[in-house]
C-alpha cells in the first residue's frame, strides 16, 4: 500500500477505533438518565447512580468533537489528495488555495470556541459558522458525494450527522435551562435521527471501502462501466 492508500484509512479507522465505542456508551447512558429521570419524577427509590446524567454529557460532548474532527480528517484528505495535489492548486489557483486553507482553520476555531462558548448569542453563532464551514468544505472538488445515489451518500449521512452533533453541543445549556422540556425533546428527538445515520454510515462506509481501489489498481478498475457493472476483459496474456 502507498502513502495515500494508507492515509484514506485515517479517517474510517477513527470511527471504528473510536466513535462507534462513544456511541453505544452515549446511547446507553442516554437510556439510564431519562430511566432515573422518570424514576425519581414518580418517587421511586433508582438504583441508577445520579452520576450517569454527568457522565452522559460528558461523553456527548466527546462524542460530538469527535464526529466533527473525523468529518474534517475526510473532508481534508478528500480536497488535499483528490484535488489540491493533483492540480497543483498552489500554483494554478493560489486564491482557492489559500481560501481553502483558511476556512478549514475557521472550523475548526469556530468549534473550539463553541466548547467555551456561554451566551446563546455566541453559542449560536460558532455553531453556524461550524456548520457553513462543513458544508462549504463539502462542496469542494474532490469530496465524492455520490449524488446519484444521494439517499445512500455516506457524505451526506456524516455530514448531517456532523450537523446534528453540532447542534446538539449547542443546546446542551438550554436543556438543563428550559423547564418545559422543549429542547430535551428537540435533543432527543434529533439525537435519535443521529443515531440512525450513524447506522447508515456503518453501512455506507463498508461499501464504499469495498469499492475504493487501492491506487495501484485504480487505471483499470477506472476502465469499468459502473452503471452496466462490465469491466473490461483481460487479454490471454494478462491476469497471470
Amino acid at each position: 500500500m502507498e502513502a495515500k492508500d494508507l492515509t484514506a484509512l485515517i479517517h474510517p479507522m477513527l470511527a471504528v477505533v473510536v466513535v462507534f465505542p462513544l456511541i453505544g456508551m452515549v446511547v446507553r447512558l442516554a437510556i439510564l438518565t431519562r430511566q432515573r429521570r422518570l424514576q425519581v419524577a414518580d418517587h421511586q427509590k433508582s438504583k441508577i447512580a445520579p452520576t450517569t446524567g454527568p457522565d452522559h454529557l460528558q461523553l456527548g460532548r466527546w462524542l460530538s468533537a469527535w464526529v466533527v474532527a473525523i468529518t474534517l480528517i475526510a473532508l481534508l484528505y478528500s480536497i488535499v489528495v483528490k484535488s489540491m495535489l493533483p492540480n497543483q492548486l498552489w500554483s494554478t489557483d493560489p486564491f482557492k488555495f489559500v481560501f481553502l486553507i483558511l476556512l478549514f482553520a475557521a472550523t475548526i476555531a469556530s468549534f473550539v470556541l463553541l466548547y467555551t462558548a456561554r451566551p446563546a448569542l455566541w453559542r449560536g453563532i460558532f455553531a453556524t459558522l461550524t456548520g457553513m464551514g462543513l458544508v462549504i468544505l463539502g462542496c469542494q472538488d474532490g469530496v465524492f458525494r455520490r449524488g446519484y445515489e444521494w439517499y445512500t451518500s455516506h457524505y451526506y449521512y456524516g455530514i448531517i450527522a456532523a450537523l446534528l452533533m453540532v447542534f446538539s453541543l449547542a443546546i446542551v445549556a438550554d436543556i438543563y435551562q428550559d423547564r418545559q422540556h422543549r429542547w430535551r425533546r428537540a435533543h432527543m428527538v434529533l439525537n435519535g435521527i443521529a443515531v440512525l445515520l450513524f447506522i447508515g454510515q456503518g453501512f455506507t462506509g463498508t461499501r464504499d471501502l469495498l469499492e475504493i481501489p487501492l491506487s495501484w489498481q485504480m487505471p483499470y478498475i477506472y476502465q469499468c462501466d459502473f452503471e452496466n457493472l462490465t469491466c473490461p476483459q483481460l487479454s490471454d496474456g494478462e491476469g497471470g
